[in-house]
């Protein structure tokens, strides 16, 4: 049985640096040999020869990374380079897609999901979005980049050197009202310490979500600008186990395409575990986790990303759940 090679989504608007970011990547001295999945549709291809009338075109750097173009769905890349891999025809440790400025992540992370074979021997580590602070208050008007946002698990600035530290602020506010599970980070022309980007394990089901540092009050807004937010429910009641699987399956059924990211850390009454679920749109996963210990407190949260929720709606729901 082959190790499950991991998988970082690079994502991003148009002009927010992930080609400088991936060829960062690509020349750091990481001793890692990645492979990289770049749409000919990027603003910048890595290299001028990785374009050609091929289908799939593959190019072994020197340090031995792989660079893929893909003319086809990324399916046909991502079973090409396992079968080279199989074959001993290239060696590499992990895969780095690079979506267009314009791609929505969502088709991409489900790809991970939806087919056994792809799921087996590849794993979602993280999906990693770059926000261009020149920019951004243009950019997200677009439901595409506010979408990008959203899904991330790690979000990068890009250009702060650019703009006043007053309007970086303001931007990093904005940007947690959206998705308050992802840490940011200042990209500088492309660098940042590599940790940052892999063995993000944003898609391991596990009980890290109660208690991170982007679950910090926000200031009052008024009305959002944006239809993604990020919406919290949080408990210290136990929840009946019945009620919470009937109030997610309507949820799912009701709002499904409309939830992005979502993952909670459940007190379930009854049990003395940890219930731990995580989802993207309507493919979803849960297990049961660590006891709780004796001197802890027992608190449900649950960390919901979504397009345009029905809060109130949603608030009531859970309340309902609650012993």
């Amino acid at each position: 049985m082959y190790p499950p090679i991991p998988v970082t989504v690079l994502t991003g608007f148009l002009g927010a640096g992930k080609t400088t970011l991936l060829r960062h990547m690509l020349q750091a001295e990481h001793g890692l040999k990645l492979a990289v999945i770049e749409n000919e549709f990027s603003e910048t291809p890595i290299d001028g020869q990785l374009l050609g009338d091929q289908p799939v075109e593959l190019l072994t750097l020197a340090n031995g990374c792989v660079c893929c173009s893909i003319h086809v769905e990324l399916e046909k890349a991502l079973f090409l380079l396992l079968d080279k891999l199989d074959a001993g025809e290239l060696a590499f440790d992990r895969l780095v897609i690079e979506c267009t400025g314009l791609a929505d992540p969502a088709p991409v992370a489900q790809t991970f999901f939806a087919d056994e074979e792809l799921a087996q021997r590849y794993v979602l580590d993280g999906i990693v979005t770059l926000v261009d602070a020149v920019n951004a208050e243009r950019h997200l008007q677009e439901a595409i980049a506010q979408a990008q946002v959203g899904f991330a698990d790690r979000i990068l600035l890009s250009k702060t050197d650019l703009v006043s530290a007053e309007q970086v602020e303001a931007l990093g506010q904005r940007l947690q009202r959206i998705n308050r599970r992802a840490p940011q980070r200042v990209v500088e022309h492309g660098r940042i310490d590599l940790a940052e980007l892999l063995d993000i394990r944003g898609f391991n089901l596990n009980a890290d979500v109660a208690v991170t540092p982007t679950l910090r009050p926000l200031a009052p807004l008024g009305k959002s600008p944006d239809r993604i937010r990020t919406l919290v429910l949080q408990s210290d009641r136990p929840l009946d186990l019945d009620r919470l699987s009937a109030f997610m399956e309507g949820l799912l059924e009701r709002h499904g395409n409309a939830l992005l990211r979502y993952k909670g850390v459940l007190s379930v009454a009854g049990d003395e575990r940890r219930l731990v679920f995580q989802g993207v749109l309507r493919l979803y996963g849960f297990d049961w986790d660590t006891p709780w210990a004796e001197d802890e407190a027992r608190e449900s949260v649950l960390v919901f990303i979504g397009d345009d929720l029905p809060e109130d709606e949603i608030r009531a729901g859970f309340a309902d759940v609650q012993d």
